[in-house]
């Protein structure tokens, strides 16, 4: 699979926008700030595909990416306190919308940060994901911010933090050291040819 031809394609800011499926689909998922945009350009070797930005909740829309014969999607980053009641719930409906629509979602990439227990949203998230049986794995972002030990340390939190923990595919990422960036582009291969 060629990483390196992912270009924009399109934004939708109401479930009802989006056009009905037609390509198999990864998805970004994650809090506002964890870095999904970092790590979509980390994954598909640009600089700028997905525009980051130091302001959560910057992401208002579901950003799709044209991949060959594949989309990736980027979701809108949920938990961002400091906006309105009425921005959130059109987030939730848009984000629930797009999950729950019978999509050819061949895997979400679910991201936390890994210097942080999950946050609610977070265990929501993944709990969702569960319960509609989507395929996830977890993408643990920051990983060079933490010493082995602090690794060490998370790991061992995460473990009774994150239900069914065990049996989640999970990688530490680094976009300063590229760490983690092979292992996800494989399990989206993976998934991808699970699919055919």
């Amino acid at each position: 699979m060629n990483f390196n031809i992912a270009e924009f394609y399109a934004s939708y800011g109401r479930f009802n926008q989006i056009p009905a499926p037609e390509k198999p689909e990864i998805t970004f998922s994650g809090r506002s700030n964890v870095g999904k945009s970092t790590l979509i350009n980390k994954l598909f070797n640009r600089k700028n595909l997905a525009r980051v930005s130091a302001v959560p909740g910057k992401t208002a829309t579901i950003n799709f990416y044209s991949l060959g014969d594949i989309y990736m999607t980027d979701l809108p980053g949920y938990g961002y306190a400091r906006i309105a009641k009425n921005e959130k719930l059109r987030w939730a409906e848009l984000i629930e919308g797009y999950l729950t629509s019978g999509r050819d979602i061949a895997l979400v990439v679910q991201l936390i940060d890994i210097r942080h227990p999950p946050s609610e949203d977070d265990i929501h998230m993944i709990n969702f994901l569960i319960d509609n049986e989507l395929p996830f794995i977890i993408v643990f972002t920051k990983a060079d911010k933490l010493s082995r030990r602090e690794r060490e340390r998370r790991r061992v939190g995460f473990a009774s933090e994150i239900p069914y923990f065990d049996s989640i595919k999970k990688v530490e990422f680094s976009s300063m050291t590229g760490e983690g960036t092979e292992d996800i582009r494989i399990l989206i291969s993976e998934a991808l040819s699970e699919e055919i």
